[in-house]
Formats: structure tokens, C-alpha cells, sequence
């Protein structure tokens, strides 16, 4: 049975193909149009899917939408009445984008797959969330909690959820607690994340990086915005906030009487702490850290908010485990916290925790809620995306007259990549599937000598051309990790796979990774098996053999502004147009020229 799932619309359209119950091609939509954060109709993700399938459009047994547009539509509307006169803008940028694409969606459908109408499912936003974590699990039960800005009208809930794995069971997803917009904590952190400069739905996890600079000093402030419950329950004061009546403001001059002006999102950020260089510059100084400051305190309120939501969750459940999708799940600082601060003692996050993910999950609702049928996906990679065989790789070197080093013994190849980082080379890494969510882990990565703490600022600034505060993460091997990081159950924790939780290093570790270790002495880890990814493990490994630190320094391969590379064409106008030393694509190694 084959099984289609999207998301779109709002931001990181997605499509997910599920032929029995498992994943075979999944693909954000800005992968294939190199537009980031595209919310486009995914037709390119579509098409990828189905190839990587073998089937067209009418082989589909059914498609299953991510959210209910008509219940969308309703919220939009009554928000818009209840606002009037401040809604008219929004008003009317809301009903052109949906009479234009958004209201049509099941004649779009219909138009590119040629399915029949009956086959079109439409699941809610936040139960889509809720079985993209729990179904890709490996939890026969779970708590489930799933937050983020909005969908039709819930930003977050709370619920149960039981399956049937072999025939034994029922699957079934409670959720039996919901909190209403325009109570939200998603739209909270967004909010400042604009208020510091950023671009929302795109700039969170800058102010997640931003906050270790800081110091909590505004938590009294932040606490007038939003008030928390021991339930889990919260409310948020909307007379600071406009994002419920306009499209293009977040916050109002109530909230900036409150936290002063904006920061320019040109300015440079710098601390005494992230550059102690410009110490002399007391005027900027006290600025930025004023903003770091805010940073740190809406990250501290925003974990808060969660640690009780969790442990309200865990009283009503009684469960030992919590499952977690939505926007604010890939809050990595957070979800490390609630794994260690809350009773419960396993967490699963899956690696597209976003709406991207809502793709994944709405196929998984669709086959195991509404078709009963029993689960098999476990998912423990993220290797989901386009491939590309040594003979393309080949096929476009050649084409483009670039000069390459072929390496039939993988091992010589791993050796040499391995022999250039010790050498304080940058590498970058193509290999493989795409991987399947906002973080590249070892098959479109950055690698770099994590040993030097100035590699850090190379490589921001020389590569990939972003803020110097930028943090890092490193890759691990999982067998290793506990000695590095301070983290509960390490070698089996699935998040830890997907860089989603940041870890404390052990105070005698943290001179080790100088690059990849955060201000704070913390780490946003990725671990790698061989199993899993034999090639990126046995860098890393060999990488540790040569020097002692089983660690590598990976990010992201792409220039700040471009989302992660996908095909060869990519990675080369990457790796032309920065300061990356070399690139290892498939069995071939190109070097830049001298």
C-alpha cells in the first residue's frame, strides 16, 4: 500500500512516500528548488518521491493533507472579526493567499497526481505532528506532546498514545488536552525572535544560540507576557502582541515600551564572552549584551513552560516515555532539560520535528488510525532524500572540466580526507541520501578539526559566511560519547542521533572540542554507529585513532541564506564559492586550486 504524504502552505513544504508502514523517500520541498524555506506547492518533492518509489500519481492508494484548510479558513476569519479594524490587513493577505492556493488544495492534488477525490484524506495539524514522533518511535506507548506556533486553531497539546506492533494492540492517539490560539508558545518565542533581529520561522534557533551569551536578568519581564500554569496549561497577555491581527508584525509599542527597541538585524552581535577582541567597543558591547540577555531569558521562561507541561503530562500519564513533535520540539536546549529535569526517562524526538514533519505524519495517521493496519518503521536515520551513484558524480565532473582524485579503495579515500582535517583542512561531505529534516548529519555536512577553538570562527566566517556566535556541533562515535558528554542512557538515545538535544560536557572534556563546545560548556551532539552510516563513522573514527578526540566538527553544507545542498551542482557552487579546502563527493576527492 502506498501512501503519500503533505505539508505546505505555510513554511518547509514537504512530501513523504510510505509504501506498508515504511518510509521509502521523504524530501523538504526546498531541497530541489534551492529556495529556502520554501512553503510552495512541493510538486518537485512529490515527484521525487514517486520516482524513488517506482510508481506515478494514480498507482497511490491514498494522499493525506497535514492539516484541515476549511478549519484553518474558519480560525483565520473569527480571528479577523474579533480584531476588527486592526485585522484588515491580515484579513485580506489571508484570503488572497488561500482563494489563490491554499483553499484549492484538493483540486491541486488531484490536478498533479491524478488521484480521485475519495482517496484525499485531510488530517488535523497537531495529529499529524503528534504521529510523525509517536508511529516513527519505538514505543509500544508514550506520552505525546506537540507545540508550535499554530495549526488550525490548537498551538499545543497533550495526550496518550498505544499501538499495535505484530497484530497485538491498538493504535490509537489521544490527545486529550489542547491549548488555543492565540495562546501560544511558539508564537511567544517568535515574537522575540524577531524583537532580536531575526526572521521568524526561520531565526529561532539563532536565539537559542544567542541565549548562552546572556544572563536570565529579564525573566520578571518575560513573565508578564505569559502566565504558567501547574497544569501545563498558560496564557499569554495579547496586549503586548499584534501577531493575531497582522501579517507582518509580531509584537506592538506595548511590548517595546516593556524591552526597549528592536535590535537591527544588521548590527553586529558580539559579548565580552563571544569576542573578547572588541572589549574596547563599550558602547556596542552593552548593547549586544542587553540582547543576549533577552535571548537568555526567553529561553529560560520558554523551558519553563515545557518542564511543566511535561510534568503535568507525566501526572496524568503515568508514562515512562514522552514523544514530541511541533516547532518547539527541535528546541534542543529544552528537550535535553526535560529528558533530565522530568520523570520521564525516555524521549523521542523525530529528526523533522516541524511542520515539514507533518508530511511524515499525516501518511502514518492515515495507515495506522484510520486503516488500522500494524507498525514496522522505527526510525533511527535520516537518510531519506536523493541519491547520486559514482557514475553521475563522474558524469558531472567531467562535463564541467573539474579536476578530481578517483578513489576505487574507499578506505585510501577515508584515509587521505582523514589526513587533510588533521591538517587543519575543511571538507566537505556528499554522500549517500539526503537527510530528511533541518540537520545535515553526515551526508551533505561540513567537517572540520573540532580540536581548535578558532576553527569555529573559520569556519563561520571564511565558509559559511554567518554570525560569528554561531555554535557547532559535534560528531561523536555513540560508543565513545559518554566520556564527552554528560547525558543520560547516551548510546541508545535516539535523539542524539538527529542533533536534537544539547548536553553538558564533563568539566575534564571541555578543552577536548574546543570548536564544537558551546559558551556554557555544553555540546549539541550528534552520535554515529556504524551500522548506521559506515563511512561518516569511520571518519570520525579514524579521525580519533589519529588523535585521540573521536569528534568531528559538522555542519550544514551551504552558505549562509541557501538551504543544505542536494546534488552535485549544488555542492560544487558551495565548495567554489566558500573557503572549503576540499570536497569528497562519492569515490572522488576534488581539492580547490591553488
Amino acid at each position: 500500500m502506498d501512501i503519500l504524504g503533505v505539508s505546505c502552505f505555510y513554511h518547509d513544504s514537504a512530501a513523504v512516500l510510505l509504501r506498508d508502514g515504511d518510509v521509502v523517500a521523504a524530501s523538504m520541498e526546498e531541497r530541489l528548488t534551492r529556495k529556502k524555506h520554501d512553503s510552495g506547492f512541493p510538486a518537485q518533492a512529490i515527484d521525487f518521491c514517486l520516482e524513488r518509489g517506482g510508481i506515478q500519481g494514480p498507482d497511490l492508494d491514498y494522499v493525506v493533507f497535514y492539516e484541515k484548510p476549511m478549519v484553518k479558513v474558519g480560525r483565520i476569519l473569527m480571528t479577523a472579526l474579533g480584531t476588527f479594524p486592526q485585522s484588515w490587513d491580515f484579513w485580506r493577505e489571508a484570503v488572497t493567499a488561500y482563494v489563490s492556493e491554499k483553499f484549492w488544495i484538493k483540486s491541486l492534488l488531484q490536478r498533479h497526481l491524478g488521484v480521485r477525490p475519495d482517496q484525499i484524506l485531510f488530517c488535523d495539524h497537531h495529529m499529524s505532528h503528534a504521529a510523525s514522533a509517536f508511529f516513527a518511535s519505538p514505543f509500544d506507548e508514550a506520552a505525546v506532546l506537540t507545540v508550535d506556533g499554530v495549526g488550525e486553531w490548537t498551538t499545543t497539546t497533550m495526550g496518550h498514545a498505544t499501538s499495535n506492533w505484530n497484530g497485538a494492540g491498538e493504535n490509537k492517539i489521544d490527545l486529550f488536552w489542547e491549548q488555543r490560539f492565540p495562546h501560544s508558545l511558539g508564537l511567544l518565542y517568535s515574537a522575540f525572535t524577531a524583537f532580536l533581529g531575526f526572521r521568524v520561522n526561520n531565526g529561532e534557533y539563532k536565539v537559542m544560540g544567542m541565549s548562552p551569551y546572556g544572563e536570565p536578568n529579564y525573566v520578571d519581564k518575560v513573565q508578564k507576557l505569559i502566565t504558567i500554569n501547574r497544569d501545563g496549561s498558560f496564557e499569554l497577555d495579547m496586549d503586548y502582541f499584534s501577531y493575531h491581527h497582522s501579517a507582518t508584525h509580531s509584537y506592538n509599542g506595548k511590548f517595546t515600551s516593556l524591552f526597549g527597541e528592536p535590535r537591527v538585524h544588521s548590527d553586529d552581535f558580539f559579548t565580552a564572552k563571544s569576542d573578547p577582541s572588541r572589549v574596547g567597543e563599550t558602547e556596542a558591547l552593552q548593547r549586544n549584551q542587553y540582547y543576549a540577555d533577552v535571548a537568555r531569558s526567553i529561553q529560560h521562561v520558554t523551558e519553563e513552560a515545557m518542564l511543566a507541561m511535561a510534568n503535568a503530562l507525566h501526572e496524568r500519564t503515568g508514562s515512562r516515555r514522552l514523544v514530541m513533535a511541533g516547532g518547539v520540539a527541535l528546541n534542543s536546549v529544552a528537550n535535553f532539560k526535560l529528558l533530565r529535569d522530568t520523570p520521564f526517562e525516555e524521549v523521542y524526538i523525530q529528526p523533522a520535528a516541524g511542520d515539514d514533519g507533518g508530511a511524515l505524519g499525516a501518511a502514518l495517521w492515515a495507515y495506522h488510525v484510520v486503516l488500522g493496519q500494524p507498525r514496522k518503521l522505527v526510525m533511527t536515520h535520516a537518510y531519506y532524500g536523493q541519491e547520486f551513484s559514482d557514475d553521475e558524480i563522474r558524469a558531472f565532473l567531467d562535463a564541467n572540466q573539474i579536476p578530481y582524485e578517483y578513489f576505487a579503495d574507499d578506505d585510501a579515500l577515508i584515509d587521505r580526507v582523514v589526513d587533510e582535517i588533521v591538517d587543519q583542512k575543511v571538507v566537505g561531505l556528499f554522500q549517500g541520501r539526503y537527510e530528511w529534516g533541518p540537520r545535515a548529519l553526515g551526508n551533505r555536512s561540513i567537517l572540520a578539526d573540532p580540536r581548535r577553538a578558532d576553527m569555529k570562527d573559520i569556519v563561520n566566517t571564511k565558509i559559511k559566511f554567518r554570525e560569528p556566535f554561531r555554535p557547532f556541533a559535534p560528531v561523536v562515535l555513540a560508543e565513545r560519547a559518554a566520556e564527552f558528554f554528560d547525558f543520560p542512557n547516551l548510546e541508545s538515545n535516539l535523539p542524539a542521533r538527529f542533533m536534537l538535544m544539547v548536553s553538558p560536557i564533563h568539566e575534564d572534556k571541555l578543552d577536548v572540542a574546543q570548536a564544537t563546545t558551546h559558551e556554557g560548556g555544553t555540546g549539541r551532539l550528534q552520535t554515529i554507529d556504524r551500522e548506521t552510516n559506515p563511512r561518516y563513522y569511520e571518519l570520525v573514527r579514524r579521525f580519533g585513532e589519529a588523535t585521540g578526540v573521536p569528534i568531528l566538527l559538522n555542519t550544514s553544507f551551504n552558505l549562509r541564506g541557501e538551504p543544505i545542498v542536494s546534488t552535485p551542482a549544488n555542492a560544487w557552487w558551495t565548495f567554489s564559492n566558500s573557503g572549503i579546502d576540499y570536497l569528497m563527493i562519492g569515490s572522488f576527492l576534488v581539492r580547490k586550486p591553488s
